[in-house]
């Protein structure tokens, strides 16, 4: 493109998630950045804030996505893309996206939920016809799940299944949305794709231990709905399996969260997520608890080229407190991509396909993550 700076919107731009692609992106020079939240007061501040660390100007606006006025917002802001950071998305509807189609806009949003980012597909024609592209799950799934998947399938002849797992540091900071989206989940069936046919599974259920590399050690993981399971077995056709598991580094917590799951499959409670205010607070009598230290884990299994078994897990360690810059990267990928005009990909799909793993690393350079990958011995 020319010289004129491609203008990003971040929508929840103080949040968990939002103020990090804020503090990344402030920084891009081919980027001009606007934070934008309900809270004018605080999103001024921020952006204030920012500009006075990168010595360059930082726009901001107060507008509300639930409101009739804000597509009229984001035309006056006249941005080139929009970054939905505001969850949880389990209960939205397709507002924000359809706004930024709309005004011909761009669109990124960080979900992590089975249905709302599956269903994005919906706006694909009128997407298209517009000349814009409209991505859900850029965040640690499905988005960085795939390209980790994407990048060691070549080692697989024949892929039999795919083990994701995550689990973050109890002293990593947890929004309201965030807890409301893990309480959504407690006790709910999905289906889940396991030995080549669809199973009943519930969330939080399912209970598993994990050794991860020092210093993480052994975590409890739970199995949690992701957008994976419904994408990863048309996407990868020989797969038999695919499992996705969540845990808290806490077993207090960890083995909290699994009994609220029995007591909402009971019929007991039906969404915890209503009660997440007064849980959260709970959890946060044990935030000096534990460590900033979280993690992720993809394990896939198979034969090898050459028709030996194979089973190969790559790891993901973030210390430092730096774990939450994960699920905030792929949106800073994308954005720098469509800023230089290396990604023409148009439409609405989930996020899936669009960067390279290489690509996610090389935006956390500098930060206190480290990747390993170990191979089984093949018979």
């Amino acid at each position: 493109m020319s010289g004129e700076r491609f203008r990003v919107l971040v929508l929840g731009g103080y949040g968990t998630f939002g103020a990090r692609i804020c503090g990344v992106l402030a920084e891009d020079p081919s980027i001009e950045l606007i934070v934008a939240s309900r809270d004018g007061r605080r999103a001024g501040a921020f952006a204030a804030r920012l500009a006075q660390q990168t010595a360059r100007t930082v726009d901001w606006i107060a507008c509300d996505a639930l409101s009739a006025g804000f597509g009229d917002a984001l035309v006056a802001a006249t941005p080139r893309l929009v970054i939905h950071t505001a969850g949880p998305f389990h209960g939205q509807d397709y507002a924000v996206a359809r706004a930024c189609l709309a005004a011909g806009l761009h669109y990124i949003d960080l979900a992590d939920s089975r249905d709302f980012v599956v269903g994005i597909g919906t706006l694909d024609h009128a997407a298209r016809e517009r000349g814009v592209l409209l991505m859900s799950g850029a965040s640690t799934v499905p988005a960085l799940s795939t390209a980790v998947v994407d990048d060691f399938r070549g080692e697989f002849r024949r892929l039999d299944s795919i083990d994701i797992g995550i689990s973050p540091g109890n002293q990593t900071p947890r929004g309201p949305a965030i807890v409301a989206t893990i309480l959504s989940s407690c006790g709910k069936p999905f289906l889940q794709w396991r030995g080549g046919r669809w199973q009943t599974s519930h969330g939080w259920q399912s209970l598993a231990r994990k050794d991860y590399p020092p210093p993480m050690g052994r975590r409890w993981l739970a199995s949690v709905d992701v957008p994976d399971l419904a994408l990863f077995p048309g996407r990868y056709h020989d797969v038999r399996t695919v499992v996705f598991r969540a845990g808290l580094e806490l077993t207090v917590l960890h083995l909290g969260l699994w009994a609220l799951s029995w007591i909402a499959r009971c019929g007991v409670v039906r969404d915890w997520s209503r009660h997440a205010a007064p849980l959260r607070a709970m959890s946060l009598w044990f935030a000096r608890l534990g460590s900033n230290v979280g993690g992720m884990h993809v394990a896939l299994a198979g034969e090898d080229r050459g028709g030996k078994p194979l089973r190969l897990t790559w790891y993901l360690t973030a210390g430092s407190g730096h774990g939450p810059q994960i699920p905030a990267t792929a949106a800073v990928v994308l954005a720098r991509k469509l800023a230089r005009g290396t990604l023409t990909a148009r439409g609405a799909r989930p996020c899936m396909g669009l960067f390279t793993l290489p690509e996610f690393l090389a935006e956390l350079a500098g930060l206190d993550v480290r990747t390993t990958v170990d191979r089984e011995p093949t018979l």
